[in-house]
């Protein structure tokens, strides 16, 4: 399937027309990040890894029923094949060009630090940080040659990426290496006029975090070291990704935006 060309018929929004790529669209973050581009008038690319598909052509499904314009795409961000395949996949739906990327994908293996197994660490660090580095760089090289050259990289970092907590040393220590590496691509590619910035959402309530939540002594620390008294919703996360994508942030590079209620003030 090819993207058209043609301006959305959202054409008041901020992102009409413009090509973006969401990566792990399939629930969460990224899918109500792929939904909120997409009302913004952006033509959306979702991806999920190849047992998930179905997951992001939901997505996509919900996209286009509300009048936007999406196609899914398989995506494992451990795996560079899979990623310059992905890449290029999306270069010729959207006719050569690459406005916005969302480096979504993610994963987390909760460990004591005296318990992390390599295994563990490794699927965390290849998944969070590697998979999202060389994500961005397919992209950057994209957004760098084509013509005019430009885009804007929104990285999705967390608030464990600023500080730490409880039985997530790799998350941790991925989410701080987003936030700093988000920082150095921002100044290398500032002169290929690509922005590159990252969100740190605190502990954001989607499917795969109710779980955790259902601990009422995990609920309780979490809400306590919150002043909003509440968790994050997806929606108000994905609202910082399209600010960031947009022209009103046209001056914004290198930020690490927290979404966290105050959890970082304190």
């Amino acid at each position: 399937m090819e993207i058209g060309t043609k301006p959305s018929s959202h054409t008041s929004n901020s992102l009409a027309g413009l090509i973006a790529l969401v990566t792990g669209a399939g629930s969460g973050i990224g899918q109500a990040t792929a939904r909120a581009l997409a009302a913004e008038g952006a033509w959306v690319i979702t991806t999920e890894l190849p047992d998930r598909l179905e997951r992001a052509e939901a997505t996509v499904a919900a996209i286009q029923a509300a009048g936007g314009e999406a196609l899914s795409l398989v995506l494992d961000v451990r795996d560079l094949a899979s990623v310059t395949g992905c890449v290029a996949a999306a270069a010729r739906a959207g006719q050569g060009r690459l406005d916005i990327l969302v480096n979504n994908a993610g994963i987390n293996v909760r460990q004591p630090a005296f318990d992390v197994t390599e295994e563990a660490w490794d699927l965390v660090l290849d998944t969070n940080l590697k998979g999202l580095f060389f994500t961005a760089q397919a992209a950057g090289r994209l957004m760098r040659d084509q013509e005019p050259c430009g885009g804007s990289i929104i990285n999705v970092a967390s608030t464990m990426g600023l500080v730490g907590y409880y039985d997530r040393a790799a998350y941790c220590a991925s989410k701080a290496g987003v936030v700093n590496v988000s920082r150095a691509l921002a100044i290398e590619w500032a002169a290929n006029a690509i922005r590159v910035n990252a969100v740190c959402p605190a502990f954001v309530e989607t499917p795969l975090t109710r779980g955790l939540f259902e601990n009422e002594a995990i609920k309780r620390d979490i809400l306590e070291r919150t002043p909003v008294g509440r968790l994050v919703a997806p929606e108000e996360v994905a609202a910082a990704v399209v600010f960031l994508a947009g022209p009103s942030a046209r001056m914004i590079t290198g930020a690490a935006l927290t979404i966290d209620g105050g959890w970082t003030a304190i």
